[in-house]
């Protein structure tokens, strides 16, 4: 019986992905667990592996773009014919799998592979281009890079878009594709999607920052203000617990671990890989998690685990005083770091230079009231301003 090989769902708000290599060629032996491609979405790279044995009988070409759920191809038995039509349930909405067909060639035959070097299918699938419809030069009659390029002014110079009145013509037109476009969707769903209110509060990061650096010079990781900040949040959550939530649908979802979310800038967008039980972990090992997270999001190595879920997100921008973060889908609450910065206050009637710090909360105000808020913002300024139990 032929299996199936579908587009996976790699995350809460993936709609579809690009198979930007078939590890397999056409009518080889696959066997249960083997990687037969890889599949890119606009957050990471996944090897997708089989889930059964039989001959590999792609439907897709390589730089595809699938729907979540469409078919890619079969696993065949030995002389067994290409089913004609899925043979797995439709659910109450299926995705149209006649999209995952669209993009390739209808002169190549069904199943064949674009001969095309990888970085031309990393160029196609970042601009969003269909590689199956560009002419190759490069040698074998493979498709390179330049000939991606070559297709996507071809393309921008046949459909630009309308210029504004009064503008003058731009010196560069960029489309907005792969993460950037993703991203561009998910704000504007989250906006769109939740009554977003902001509060803002300045912190005195004086002694954190001193127990920090020479809690780093004791140990094997730096330990940053960020850690700090995202070991204090833990234990402002584990006092508002009602911040420590999910909406879904109607119902509101309360969780006893904190997931905390940590936006990784990267040169084409934001990724937010997500460290776990954040309460049960000291500031070294949150330290070295975190530099591990990071660095692999920047290498494109995490898995779809790491990206899923979060209960609770924090993003750091130490360049500006303050900005006020969007929610990510479904949380109740994100925080906003600023840079720190020395200022002078007053302090028992003197004024002294103190290290100080803007944070700003998010919350969806259809879950979360402002004094819940401002109670968190209470409890995280205690535990930053009087951060010794944060290091033990």
């Amino acid at each position: 019986m032929a299996v199936e090989i579908v587009m996976p769902k790699l995350g809460m708000v993936m709609s579809e992905g690009t198979v930007s290599r078939w590890a397999k060629a056409a009518g080889e032996a696959v066997s249960q667990g083997e990687v037969i491609a890889e599949i890119e979405t606009e957050k990471i790279n996944y090897d997708l592996e089989a889930t059964g044995a039989g001959l590999f009988h792609p439907l897709v070409a390589e730089g595809a773009v699938v729907p979540v759920d469409g078919l890619l191809g079969y696993l065949l038995a030995d002389g067994e014919a290409v089913p004609e039509a899925p043979q797995r349930q439709a659910s109450a909405a299926p995705p149209p799998r006649r999209a995952a067909r669209r993009r390739a060639d209808p002169g190549r035959p069904a199943g064949s592979a674009v001969r095309s070097t990888p970085g031309a299918r990393r160029l196609a699938a970042k601009l969003d281009v269909d590689i199956s419809k560009i002419t190759p030069t490069g040698p074998g009659g493979r498709v390179v890079e330049a000939d991606v390029r070559a297709f996507e002014g071809q393309q921008k110079e046949t459909a630009a878009p309308a210029l504004p009145p009064g503008l003058p013509e731009p010196s560069e037109t960029t489309p907005l594709a792969g993460m950037r476009k993703s991203i561009a969707g998910h704000m504007k769903g989250s906006l769109a999607g939740t009554a977003q209110l902001s509060f803002f509060l300045e912190l005195d990061v004086t002694d954190a920052q001193a127990l920090r650096k020479e809690a780093s010079a004791d140990g094997e990781a730096t330990i940053g203000i960020a850690h700090v900040i995202m070991k204090a949040c833990a234990g402002a959550l584990g006092s508002n617990p009602r911040l420590n939530t999910v909406l879904s649908g109607d119902a509101i979802l309360r969780f006893e671990r904190i997931d905390i979310g940590v936006a990784v800038s990267l040169r084409e967008g934001l990724i937010v890989p997500v460290v776990r039980g954040v309460e049960s972990k000291g500031l070294q090992a949150l330290a070295e998690e975190t530099t591990e997270l990071a660095d692999r999001a920047r290498r494109g190595a995490l898995s779809p685990d790491e990206v899923a879920g979060g209960t609770f997100t924090i993003s750091v921008l130490g360049s500006v005083d303050g900005f006020t973060p969007i929610l990510n889908a479904g949380q109740s609450a994100i925080l906003g770091v600023g840079r720190s910065v020395d200022k002078p206050v007053v302090r028992k009637g003197e004024v002294v230079v103190r290290e100080m710090m803007t944070v700003s909360l998010t919350v969806d105000h259809q879950v979360i009231d402002g004094a819940v808020a401002a109670s968190f913002l209470r409890r995280l300024q205690q535990l930053i301003e009087r951060p010794a139990p944060l290091f033990k």
